[in-house]
This record gives C-alpha cells, sequence and structure tokens, in this order.
C-alpha cells in the first residue's frame, strides 16, 4: 500500500486493527498516509492516558532536537533512559490515544506534516499506533541531537540510514527497530530504545505501544532489523 493509493477517508480518525499512521514529518520530508508499525495487539487489560502536563508541552523543539529557546545542548543515552524509564505503565486510553499522540499533535511536526497531506489539523493523529511518537517524544523532550522524529517507523529508519547512522550494532540509547517476520527496512513493524546489549542475543529495552502501554521488555535480536544512532554528547 503507498500513500497514493491510499483512501485518506477511510482512516483518518480511525483506529483500525492492523493501525494507520502519518508519516511524521519536517525531519525527513516524508508526507504520507501509511500502514502503522507497533508491537503487541492484544489489547491491555485495563487503560487509561497519562495526563500531558506541562512539561509535556513546553518543550517546543525543532526537528534535529534543538530546544528552540536553546536550553538543551544535546543528550547522554542515559537521560533518554532514564527519561523512558520513567513513562513506564503509561498506558492508552480506550479510544487508543496516549499522552504521546497528544504531544504529537501538539508539537510543530505534526502540523508542518498535517499540512503537507493536506489535513486540516494534526488531529489526524489522534488515537493512532504511538510506538515511533514514544521514541519522538524521548529524543525531544531531552534535547537529543540525531534522533529524528517520526510516527512511522519504517521513514524513521530510512532517515537513520540516509544520515549514515544505522548498523547492526546494540548500543544502549539505540534506536532499535524491529520486523517481526524479516525484509529489512521495509519490513519494520516497531520501534523502541535499547537498555542493555545481553550479549547472549537477546537486548533490554523499553518501548511504547507495546500491550498498549510503554513496556520493558527483553528481545531477541533476531527480530531486529537495525539500529539508528542518535548523537549523544
Amino acid at each position: 500500500m503507498t500513500a497514493r493509493t491510499f483512501d485518506m477517508t477511510k482512516r483518518i480518525g480511525t483506529r483500525v486493527a492492523a493501525g494507520a499512521v502519518l508519516t511524521a514529518a519536517g525531519a525527513f520530508g516524508f508526507a504520507s498516509l501509511v500502514p502503522s508499525a507497533h508491537a503487541d495487539t492484544k489489547p491491555a487489560t485495563t487503560t487509561h492516558v497519562a495526563a500531558v502536563t506541562k512539561a509535556d508541552t513546553a518543550s517546543k523543539v525543532d526537528a534535529n532536537g534543538a530546544d528552540a529557546k536553546g536550553a538543551k545542548a544535546g543528550a547522554t543515552a542515559q537521560d533518554v533512559i532514564k527519561l523512558a524509564r520513567t513513562q513506564i505503565g503509561t498506558h492508552e486510553d480506550a479510544s487508543g490515544n496516549s499522552k504521546f499522540n497528544n504531544w504529537y499533535i501538539d508539537s510543530p511536526l505534526g502540523e508542518q506534516n498535517a499540512q503537507r497531506i493536506g489535513a486540516k489539523s494534526a488531529s489526524v493523529y489522534k488515537g493512532q499506533s504511538w510506538c515511533d511518537m514514544f521514541v519522538s517524544w524521548l529524543g525531544q523532550n531531552t534535547g537529543a541531537k540525531g534522533m529524528g522524529a517520526d510516527a512511522y517507523t519504517v521513514s524513521h529508519a530510512q532517515w537513520f540510514k540516509k544520515t549514515g547512522r544505522f548498523g547492526q550494532t546494540p548500543k544502549p540509547g539505540a534506536v532499535v527497530f524491529f520486523a517481526w517476520n524479516g525484509g529489512g527496512i521495509k519490513g519494520i513493524d516497531h520501534v523502541g530504545i535499547v537498555v542493555k546489549d545481553n550479549h547472549d542475543g537477546t537486548i533490554n529495552t523499553i518501548e511504547g505501544n507495546t500491550g498498549n502501554a510503554v513496556k520493558q521488555k527483553v528481545r531477541d535480536t533476531s527480530t531486529v532489523a537495525g539500529y539508528g544512532y542518535p548523537e549523544y554528547r
């Protein structure tokens, strides 16, 4: 399915079993409607959405992760991991919306991409699968440089590859892209953050939209399509 053949009128504002997500925005120049990517389709037993705080919405940053006010000068991998840990347990609500959707809708990235696809507003992201919005939120709320910001995992991975920062070595703080059925970058289904390489064929991760929540996971590296490497200080 391509952006040109995707029926926007049937998908916008609707959460379907496979999900439907818009590409993110300004960092990459991708602007299309595409199939969504998330880890687990089994609904969580309980759902709620964490409130979007002032801290969540106040940090307006550009596509490269630089704070609009110049307050941040990059971040370390541990900064990103530390922030990710504070979000463990955050659930989406019954409609499939999360605080990360809300942040993306309010961000310059969401607004810019909505304009590019001809949508009336960034509210088209409401209720869409949010694993990559979570990763983008981490990067932009820590000021991490070279992390990118996207709502669609495939285009995010393509951007890392284009910038020469995509590889096969798990490192703490790396953006990890999963392709459950293989297929390389085009087969990517899901994304998270590497916490630790266990050196036994598994990695510890923190991921959004896994069972409709932010969770810690242990993943087999055989499911990994590759890793994106932010420019940590």
